[in-house]
């Protein structure tokens, strides 16, 4: 090797830091940003962007939290679009455990193969066994081995679902950016994904947790941003129609059901009286459509007892 070849090779940067670099020019400041989410689809406002701006250049992970529906989950799909990286994303659940989040070997393929060395009267060590090649990476495993160049997008979706063994698993992972494999050894990331989690606050998460986060609550967007965001949703909805869902939605919100409506359902909603080409919101395309807003009987018997005119805003509701 040459002199010179040497010393390139010395300051050539490593994928760490060449993602840092991938990441700093193509989002250099929170403008920019909120932007390209913007051209996604997603639009947010000052806190919000603020939040992923840090989470991506600091790096830091971002512990999101509100009501469900307000658009957590759609955050960090949004950022994996503008980074142009792939969004993997592991759904928490009572019962996970670190296995199911990281790897699992095989198995069928590793009995075939042994099967097949049995066959052509071949040694197959145990290590031949337990190789990359017969390793399934699930979720939290393949963002820490994502090559780049730019980080993957873990999203850790609803971890209040998840056990408190959990929680001090993953706030171990996420301390170290790397896993211990006992038959490969410890796999560290090469390039660090940026890390999303999302809760509802069914329960409180270990301080521990939220130490190591960021930190941002999302709120419901308000009237105006509601009937932006159904209008880019489903293309063609007039004003008129977008701003009666959203003051419908919010009145519901209202009434103490068990499960308030969030972006989604507006989005479902005017797409569902779209089809059906109702162009004004009126208590007979309400009573016809509740289905797809509001998802319990109860819930249903609620809001026919408080009334389908006051719903929709109608003078005698």
């Amino acid at each position: 090797m040459t002199e010179e070849a040497a010393v390139t090779e010395d300051v050539r940067p490593s994928p760490a830091d060449a993602a840092r670099r991938a990441v700093a020019l193509a989002v250099p400041d929170p403008p920019t940003l909120r932007a390209a989410l913007d051209a996604t689809g997603y639009l947010t406002d000052t806190g919000l962007t603020t939040a992923l701006y840090l989470a991506l250049r600091l790096p830091q992970p971002l512990l999101l939290e509100g009501e469900p529906g307000v658009g957590k989950t759609e955050a960090a799909r949004a950022l994996a679009t503008v980074l142009g990286s792939p969004l993997i994303r592991l759904q928490c659940y009572d019962g996970l455990d670190a296995a199911e989040a990281l790897y699992e070997w095989n198995y069928p393929r590793q009995l075939l193969s042994i099967r097949l060395a049995e066959s052509r009267g071949t040694a197959l060590e145990e290590a031949d066994l337990f190789s990359d090649a017969f390793l399934l990476r699930r979720p939290v495993l393949a963002a820490l081995t994502h090559p780049g160049p730019t980080p993957a997008v873990l999203l850790i979706d609803e971890i209040d679902r998840a056990d408190d063994d959990f929680e001090a698993f993953l706030l171990e992972v996420l301390a170290e950016a790397g896993v211990t494999i006992p038959e490969l050894g410890t796999v560290r990331a090469a390039v660090p994904p940026v890390v999303v989690l999302t809760s509802n606050r069914t329960r409180d998460l270990h301080d521990a947790l939220k130490r190591r986060c960021l930190y941002h609550w999302i709120d419901y967007p308000d009237t105006e941003r509601v009937i932006e965001i159904v209008r880019r949703r489903v293309p063609g909805t007039t004003p008129a129609l977008a701003a009666e869902v959203a003051a419908a939605v919010r009145r519901l919100r209202t009434l103490e059901i068990q499960k308030p409506p969030g972006i989604a359902e507006s989005i479902d909603w005017v797409s569902a009286l779209t089809l059906l080409g109702v162009e004004q919101l009126d208590q007979d395309a309400a009573e016809r459509t509740l289905g797809v807003l509001v998802k319990y009987r109860e819930d249903h018997d609620l809001v026919r007892d408080r009334g389908l005119a006051w719903l929709v805003g109608a003078p005698d509701g």
